[in-house]
């Protein structure tokens, strides 16, 4: 049988400006809008849009009565090439003379709403006066998509409690907390001790995409043979207040998060079980460990978190 060996891709012979041109468009979905977003004029893109389609030997994006549609085969080009320029952005910005107040870089972090809403608000604040250029792109994934990204270099950091992870990943704590019982003032429940009877028999609300409600509720209830009567699941902590000002509902939350609450509305309960406090932990990959402006936004985040102290 007959091995046929494929000559290897000469990228001197390829524009690398095509990769800028590519993501313009995945991003705009319109020709004109790309060009003014790259700079060149709208003749120039739709020009890279046609050498585009040579080198992929494929469409890319095919013009609808919205817009310029990508095709499957621009979908799968679309994430790997975002990934190569945001990575080619890092290795030509120079971190050996980072000046926060006037740099520009752009950090991802990934936070829920729950810690997003104890850090963000004084996060941002602190930027404002030390690097009113910088910028922060927060997103919420899965704990497992979260490790995924902090080791594919899509994400700078990481807010997250007892992340599973690698010796690739460093990590410190930023805050410590525990779960406690919220209810509305008036609740039959908000009076008297709370046993954990009581508790069992009353309905609950649930955040179940969070792995912090699971673990530091259910399974340690699961463990002792209980199970809670949840009448109502929810993707997302700040929803919490609102719901349980107009219902019986009890929910279970960070004390954290429940001490920002309106709580002339709400009253806290101790849990009427043993659950063991946790940490909020700041997770990043060792590539960033001596760079000069991760280790600022670590610093910054550090000094955050120093009010929950």
């Amino acid at each position: 049988m007959v091995q046929i060996i494929k000559a290897p891709i000469n990228l001197r012979s390829i524009d690398l400006n095509l990769l800028v041109f590519f993501d313009a468009l995945m991003s705009e979905r319109h020709v004109s809008r790309a060009a003014n977003k790259v700079s060149i004029s709208q003749s120039a893109m739709s020009n890279a849009l046609s050498r585009l389609r040579h080198v992929f030997k494929d469409d890319l994006f095919i013009r609808t009565s919205k817009g310029m549609e990508p095709t499957l085969r621009a979908l799968e080009l679309g994430q790997a090439i975002g990934q190569i320029l945001q990575q080619t952005t890092r290795l030509m910005s120079s971190d050996i003379h980072f000046d926060p107040a006037t740099s520009n870089r752009s950090y991802s972090i990934r936070m829920s709403d729950l810690i997003g809403a104890l850090v963000l608000p004084s996060l941002v604040n602190n930027l404002e006066s030390l690097a009113p250029h910088i910028s922060l792109d927060v997103l919420h994934v899965s704990p497992e998509k979260t490790v995924e990204l902090l080791e594919s270099d899509e994400l700078d950091l990481a807010l997250s409690t007892d992340l599973q992870h690698n010796n690739s990943i460093r990590s410190k704590i930023l805050i410590s907390d525990r779960m406690v019982c919220v209810l509305r003032k008036g609740h039959p429940l908000s009076s008297g001790k709370l046993t954990l009877k009581r508790f069992l028999e009353g309905k609950h609300l649930r955040v179940s995409m969070s792995p912090t409600d699971i673990r530091f509720v259910d399974n340690v209830l699961a463990d002792q043979g209980h199970k809670r009567d949840v009448a109502l699941n929810i993707p997302h902590w700040l929803l919490v207040p609102e719901i349980l000002k107009k219902t019986d509902l009890i929910a279970v939350i960070s004390e954290r998060l429940a001490s920002n609450f309106n709580n002339d509305d709400l009253v806290l309960r101790p849990l009427p079980f043993m659950a063991k406090q946790f940490n909020w932990t700041m997770y990043w990959h060792k590539r960033y460990e001596h760079s000069q402006s991760h280790q600022w936004l670590r610093g910054l985040l550090s000094t955050t978190a120093l009010i929950y102290q």
